[in-house]
């Protein structure tokens, strides 16, 4: 064995998931074809439940430092044109104005951090940088992942270094598969995607200008949305800016020049440097499995969206988290033979359901765009009258895209064979989260009355949360038997109580519920070994 886990990818998903694993102890390889990190600007939101992750991994706040200010808005405006007339606008609070908003309510229905505006071609190159300083972790940049081999003991891996065409072979116990869209991985395993391809056709122009009279013209803003098929991305609010416009299919992507596509969506000619240009589609497809055996796979392998809503990278986060945790616990020998086939009961239904919730929202922009009227551009009364209609229905279509945190915060694994379930499941919403502790949901964030964050004292592995002072001791002492490490979390605050709704409350490595009562089970070694893994 040459090292405990290959992860074939390096783009965020794949990083995020070396990180977490060599946070557990775990060695890891790290292969990627490109010589660096992506110069594609694919993503531009780590939602509040990717920060989440981060800031359990102790990175979130060095990766805000690298992101838009914290004290800029996230305001998505409708405008004709930026060099026209606004139509609506939706405003969103900077990080500082969200941070206090969660203080205020404490309710659990909050998330504990806010979202962040961030361009995936700054994020990569900080987890890689992170990355760096980590002994456990190999990174190859420049190495392509050609394919593997399973055996009853190990996985063989091709690597081929692309400068020189070398050669080599190596041996893990696990393999991950984050290696995007064009996965290899689920092509080798047999995976076919679910869904449909090339829903739409766009083209995208990443550039720099200081042209702010322009590209501010209605103040900072996050995105700019035209009826006419664009959306502009204000990448750092300074100069680098991304623009992505819907595709006829009748249009020949060859033929397109950058600039004046920029210029006719954007209203003028500005001065303008091009960084990348180039058409891509959009798809909603899921694999039809995740994996099995020992190779899994994570991010755009398994799944991929429009990117309304920022569903893509933020799904493979939460892939990474719940692949990483297993992957360890299989390794350091108390993980059970259900613990890896819970990767795809688990997470399959999370990616379909994005993938559902984004072409909801691809159909309330086709709605917008199908009520376009060509007199919005015209400076008259008639246009006046036609832009107040306009925005009316864009602020009554509204903006659940940037607002789902049902759908961020709120999946739960039903039918998980490592969740001690309960039947009564409780409200799920696609706007709102409503705080539970149902087994397989994610346990509610709560300030406790010292200011600390409760997820800041949960332990790296499972967490059993008293909220009162009956003993603990079974479950302590079959997880002891079985080796599973558990730490012990006493909370005495009826607040908190009354957010976590039992008195015990077993916690996961990835934050989510796996059981609760209000009393220990009569079979403390029943509930160890389902949540390990190793029982139906």
């Amino acid at each position: 064995m040459d090292v405990p886990v290959i992860v074939a990818g390096g783009g965020p998903v794949g990083l995020a998931t070396a990180f977490e694993l060599q946070a557990r102890g775990v060695d890891v390889l790290l292969v990627e074809r490109n010589p660096s990190t992506t110069r594609h600007p694919k993503m531009d939101v780590t939602n509040g439940r990717s920060m989440e992750i981060f800031r359990r991994l102790g990175i979130a706040e060095a990766i805000r430092d690298v992101a838009v200010s914290r004290s800029n808005p996230m305001d998505v405006v409708w405008v004709t044109r930026l060099a026209e007339w606004e139509l609506a606008r939706f405003h969103y609070p900077n990080v500082d104005e969200v941070r206090a908003l969660i203080k205020e309510r404490n309710d659990g229905s909050q998330p504990l951090e806010p979202n962040m505006r961030l361009s995936q071609v700054v994020l990569e190159p900080k987890l890689k940088e992170f990355l760096e300083k980590c002994p456990r972790v190999e990174m190859r940049f420049g190495w392509a992942f050609e394919g593997f081999e399973e055996d009853d003991e190990a996985v063989t891996v091709k690597l081929r270094e692309v400068a020189s065409d070398k050669i080599e072979y190596k041996r893990c116990a696990l393999l991950a598969g984050c290696d995007g869209g064009g996965s290899l991985t689920r092509e080798q395993l047999g995976f076919s995607w679910q869904g449909n391809l090339n829903v739409a056709r766009f083209y995208m122009v990443h550039f720099h200008s200081d042209a702010t009279d322009l590209l501010q013209n209605f103040g900072i803003a996050w995105h700019y949305q035209s009826p006419l098929g664009s959306t502009l991305i204000a990448q750092d609010d300074k100069q680098i800016w991304t623009i992505h416009c819907i595709l006829p299919e009748d249009v020949d992507a060859s033929s397109i020049e950058p600039e004046r596509l920029v210029f006719e969506a954007l209203g003028r000619e500005f001065p303008i440097e091009v960084i990348q240009a180039n058409p891509w589609s959009a798809h909603l497809v899921c694999a039809n499995g995740y994996g099995h055996g020992r190779v899994w796979m994570a991010g755009d392998s398994v799944h991929q969206v429009i990117p309304t809503g920022g569903y893509g990278m933020n799904t493979g986060m939460g892939d990474a988290a719940d692949l990483a945790w297993k992957y360890a616990a299989v390794l350091e020998g108390w993980g059970g033979p259900k613990l890896l086939t819970s990767i795809d009961t688990e997470r399959r239904p999370v990616g379909e359901r994005i993938i559902e919730a984004s072409g909801t929202h691809m159909r309330t922009r086709l709605r917008i765009a199908e009520a376009y009227n060509p007199m919005i551009h015209e400076d008259s009364v008639e246009g006046a009258q036609a832009r107040a209609n306009y925005g009316k229905l864009i602020q009554d279509l509204g903006n659940l895209e940037n607002e789902a945190h049902g759908i961020e915060l709120g999946y739960r694994y039903r039918s998980s064979p490592i969740i001690c379930h309960e039947d009564d499941e409780p409200q799920w919403q696609v706007r709102s989260y409503v705080p539970s502790t149902w087994p397989g949901v994610r346990a509610p964030h709560v300030f406790l009355e010292s200011g600390t964050a409760i997820f800041d004292l949960f332990g790296p592995w499972f967490t059993l949360i008293r909220f009162t002072d009956a003993s603990p001791e079974p479950l302590l002492h079959a997880a002891s038997e079985r080796n599973v490490p558990l730490t012990l979390l006493d909370i005495k605050e009826q607040h908190v109580r009354g957010i976590y709704e039992r008195d015990f409350v077993l916690i996961r490595p990835d934050q989510h519920v796996a059981w609760r009562g209000n009393t220990m089970p009569e079979d403390p070694f029943a509930v160890i070994d389902r949540i390990r893994g190793a029982t139906e």
